[in-house]
């Protein structure tokens, strides 16, 4: 029985695997792959949107970004869908602006192919998959948000000592798993595991408490 976290890097996906106190991670070059190479999976959490709104924002990103406080640049306003589907970021931007009175940035827009790889999945993923947001999660571990960049040395630091103190031991990750990761890929698929966890164990927790329903009838919120 495993809990899996998922993070998105730059030729896939990678996902940290906590199965009781054994602690592992895979490459995934398609988030279709999970089936097959994570069969016992029973949560999963990933870093990526679910539910993307027809107008204005989602109340799981304007809850999160309150929680967030002097963090909250880290989330983006998760967009409409008629701007990610445009063919560029200027009509996207456009569309956007009219939508939601702001525009989309290149990172948002950029995100646009994962975004739509996992909606495309979910219907036919192996067990239930829930929206987190690492930040978020590692705010709720640490009962605070961390002041540093998980960028720096700093913010680094006490993002691996953080998931230690809760039996997630990343340092023993090698192989290729641990070629294709950036740093800040490991901790945030580490951290959204311990997210799966805590939703496997009955613990977690959503932002908002009860799931705002997307325009397909799909749970859009955080959870953590």
């Amino acid at each position: 029985m495993a809990a899996v976290g998922i993070d998105a890097c730059k030729s896939g996906w990678i996902a940290v695997v906590l199965r009781g106190t054994i602690v592992s991670a895979v490459y995934l070059h398609e988030i279709s792959d999970l089936t097959a190479v994570i069969p016992d999976a029973e949560v999963i959490t990933i870093d990526i949107p679910i539910g993307l709104p027809n107008a204005g924002r989602r109340a799981a990103d304007n809850a999160a970004k309150e929680r967030l406080g002097i963090r909250r640049s880290t989330l983006f306003y998760v967009p409409v869908r008629a701007a990610l589907e445009a063919a560029s970021h200027a009509e996207a931007t456009k569309i956007s602006e009219k939508l939601t009175g702001q525009g989309i940035s290149q990172q948002s827009f950029a995100l646009k192919a994962k975004i739509f790889e996992v909606e495309r999945w979910l219907p036919v993923s192996p067990c239930p998959v829930y929206e987190v947001h690492p930040e978020v999660s590692f705010a709720e571990m640490c009962k605070s948000p961390l002041t540093s960049s998980k960028k720096t040395w700093t913010g680094m630091l006490q993002r691996r000592d953080a998931l230690k103190s809760v039996g997630i031991d990343l340092d023993q990750i090698g192989g290729d798993v641990a070629r294709r990761a950036a740093v800040d890929d490991m901790l945030d698929a580490g951290v959204a595991a311990w997210s799966a966890r805590r939703i496997l164990e009955g613990s977690g927790g959503s932002m908002p408490a009860t799931p705002e329903l997307g325009p397909h009838g799909e749970q859009m919120a955080i959870w953590f």
